[in-house]
């Protein structure tokens, strides 16, 4: 039983989710027909992931390296976090933007002219694998994208489903204050780092753009001098279609 949900998982999740439907109902079947039953609950009962759902799917099983590099990541964050080293954490922010930049586009390599919202929805669910272990664990069969809007990152070891929550010891006023004051900072080397990569991608933007109007200049000072060049052929062509016209009447008097 547990081979062929397994099967079915790993088809599903990775094949295109207009086909889904159809399939599972096949792979269902299938399952009743070979006596598991119980296999067949299960694979009918498999959701149907949304489109972003699936690219970030596909993109982790089909990529093995992509799991770990996020968990990487991840821990090199907590690490940061827990020391409170703003360097640290300023490096590991610009580095959390440029690898998911680089997965979302793995992601959508194959797809034609994709929408910016499902580029958006992606590059925020590979981002939130990085934040919440628990959306990292759920990474191949996602159902819909996820989006982390917590402060910081998730604790690295979340409790099981179920299980209450330890209330916090009490806290000393002045330490509270410390706290946050540390959280205050940490955030605020976040946004810096942040600011710092729209201010690069910013500013390549600009050179890009000026690239453009400089070849744009030239191309047209070329075209206007094109443009006299051609007036004074036509003016001379037009002279010389007189003067020819002049020639043969004079010849036909």
């Amino acid at each position: 039983m547990a081979d062929l949900l397994a099967d079915a998982v790993a088809e599903l999740y990775e094949s295109d989710p207009d086909d889904f439907t159809q399939r599972r109902a096949e792979l269902a079947a299938g399952a009743r027909e070979a006596g598991e039953a119980a296999a067949a609950k299960q694979i009918a009962a498999l959701r149907k992931p949304t489109r972003s759902a699936w690219v970030v799917n596909r993109l982790a099983r089909t990529d093995p390296e992509v799991a770990s590099r996020l968990a990487a990541l991840s821990a090199e964050l907590h690490a940061a976090e827990g020391s409170a080293d703003g360097t640290r954490i300023r490096e590991l922010t610009a580095a959390r933007g440029r690898l998911v930049d680089a997965l979302t586009g793995q992601a959508l390599a194959d797809l034609p002219a994709p929408p910016a919202a499902l580029r958006e929805e992606v590059t925020a669910t590979l981002d939130a694998a990085i934040a919440d272990p628990a959306v990292a664990a759920r990474l191949g069969t996602l159902v819909r994208a996820e989006r982390w809007a917590g402060f910081g990152l998730a604790p690295m070891s979340p409790l099981p489903e179920g299980t209450p929550a330890k209330k916090p010891a009490p806290v000393e006023g002045s330490a509270e204050r410390e706290r946050r004051r540390r959280e205050k900072i940490m955030e605020a080397e976040r946004a810096v780092a942040e600011a710092d990569r729209a201010a690069e991608a910013a500013a390549a933007a600009e050179q890009q753009l000026e690239d453009t109007v400089r070849r744009l200049e030239t191309e047209l000072a070329a075209a206007r001098q094109q443009l006299v060049e051609a007036r004074r052929q036509s003016y001379r062509a037009e002279s010389q279609r007189r003067r020819a016209g002049v020639t043969l009447a004079r010849l036909r008097e």
